[in-house]
Parts: C-alpha cells; structure tokens; sequence
C-alpha cells in the first residue's frame, strides 16, 4: 500500500456519501403519494438548480464554458443527461413498487458490467479473476430468470443506464460536479416546462396539491440528489480508489436490507442463490482489485529507489 496518509475527512465523506444513497429509498417511500414520474422531474429540476447554484460560487460565471470547452463534451453530457434521468426515474419508480431488493440487484451488477464495458469500448484487458467474477454473475442473472421466468430487467436496466453513464462521463473527461451542472441545465428547461404543463393541466400538485409538507420533500429531494455526488467528488481526489470501490457496496447493502428487513419484500431460497452468485462475484472481484493497487502501490515505491542519484 502507498505510505501517504489517509485523508481520514475524505474517507468518513465517501462513508457519508455512500450511506446516504444507501438510505434513499426510506426517502422515496415517504413520498409514495406523489406519481414516480413527477417525483423525478422535481429532483432533476432541484438538484439542477442547486448544483448550478455551487458551480456558480464555485467557479463563477464561466463554468459551463469552461465544463464544454473540449471536443464533443456537448452531445455527450446530453446523451449522459438522458441516461441519469432515465436511471433516477426507473429507480424511483421500482423503489415505491415495491421493488427496492431488484434496485439493490443492479447496484451489485453495475461494478462487473463497468468492466464489461472496459473491454468492450476502452479495449482494456481482464485478468482470470476478473473473467471468473463475470462469469460467475451471468451464472447467478441466468440462474434468477430460469427460476423465475423472466430477466431481472429493473436490475440489468438500473445497471445498464448507470454502466453506460459512467462510460460516457470516462470519456466526456469532465470534473464530475460541473458535468451533473451541465446535465442539469440540458435537463432544466424540458423539465420545468413538463413540470408547468401538468401544474397547469391538473396533474401536478405542488403549489396546491400535495401539501406544504410534501412540495418541500420535492425540493430537498434536489439536495438529496446533488449533496453525495459533491461529497463523493471531495472524496475521491482524497481517498484511494481501491479503497472508494469497496465502500461503494455499503449502498447497494444497505437498500438490499432495507427491502428484505423493512419493506418486507420476498426473498427466498431461490432469490438467495442467485444473489449469492453475485455476492460471490463481486467478492473475487474485490479482493483482485484489491491485490492489484497493493502491487501497483508496490511498484511505484520502489521506482524511485532505483532511480535516486548515488
């Protein structure tokens, strides 16, 4: 491991990030009365508001120039844009469905189909445990549609949307604050001008229909959205990756329990297997990615050595 000391505030952010998200769905679930789809263009429309409202303290009036200053980063956050919209609002949705251990699913999924897209786009290479954890989860998603009669689509969609998202912002290459600010302002005019339709139109509720109460649950839902992602940025520049991509199950853990142990949901022996596939997977894979920083690590402390003047 690198002798650098441990950011320990960077560390306890990326705790409080992940747990934050890991909590999320006690918050959609409180706001089961408001329609999934309305629910997500507040928290796109809000989070777009706050987040502008940081870069703006941050960086000042020429962040978006500066955020699409380099080749092809406009169509690329707007395609990426669509994606997170498409991945907030098919998690919201299977959240007050009653689908909250599927979402968790897919979380599980996501780190293994990154890798996926890796080889595919960005033609990295895999080692044999890294091929051994993909293999071992397509055993455990073919081994839930057989017992079940049909694909987890909520899971491999929530993951595919996010995989994808993650690939375009790999590519994009931008400051991951200032692409969900340009994101954000793609977004903006769209939303708020659906969102004003269906006030207008009787099918929104925010001024008078759903309640003091719950209007401001739509508005900090924008905070809820955009404060980990600030967090998770802080942390990341501070904190070993290695170390961020093991804290990055505490959410998908987290949403797993809150579904089996506070929502009730089914879960049983079949479910199990096919969870525990993943589990395992995701195991192998940690602990290889794991072993590889600390060799990485290794290596870059003994270049200098060899090549200090005598």
């Amino acid at each position: 491991m690198s002798d650098q000391p441990l950011d320990r505030r960077g560390l306890w952010v990326a705790i409080g990030a992940f747990l934050a998200w890991g909590v999320m769905p006690l918050w959609w679930h409180l706001m089961k009365s408001v329609p999934s789809f309305q629910i997500v263009l507040h928290r796109i429309l809000w989070s777009a508001v706050i987040v502008g409202a940081f870069l703006f303290w941050r960086d000042g009036r020429g962040w978006l120039k500066q955020a699409l200053s380099k080749p092809h980063t406009w169509w690329m956050l707007a395609l990426s844009g669509v994606l997170i919209g498409f991945n907030w609002g098919l998690y919201i949705w299977a959240v007050n469905a009653g689908h909250v251990v599927e979402t968790s699913l897919g979380y599980f999924i996501n780190p293994l189909l990154n890798v996926l897209l890796g080889v595919a786009f960005l033609r990295e290479r895999l080692g044999r445990a890294q091929w051994v954890s993909v293999a071992i989860a397509t055993l455990g998603v073919a081994w839930l549609t057989l017992r079940f009669g049909q694909l987890p689509w909520i899971a491999l969609a929530l993951a595919g949307s996010f995989a994808l998202y993650g690939l375009i912002r790999k590519l994009a290459a931008v400051d991951s604050v200032s692409g969900l600010g340009v994101e954000g302002a793609y977004l903006f005019l769209p939303v708020a001008a659906m969102l004003a339709w269906s006030e207008t139109h009787g099918q929104g509720g925010f001024f008078d229909g759903y309640g003091l109460a719950m209007s401001a649950m739509l508005v900090v839902s924008g905070g809820l959205t955009a404060l980990p992602l600030v967090g998770f940025a802080y942390a990341v520049r501070r904190v070993p990756l290695s170390i961020v991509g093991l804290l990055q199950y505490i959410a998908p853990t987290m949403q797993f329990l809150l579904g089996v142990f506070v929502f009730h949901e089914a879960f049983d022996g079949d479910r199990a297997i096919g969870f525990a596939c993943i589990w395992v997977a995701l195991a192998i894979f940690a602990v290889d990615g794991a072993l590889r920083a600390r060799r990485a690590n290794a290596r870059a402390t003994l270049v200098p050595a060899h090549d200090s003047p005598r």
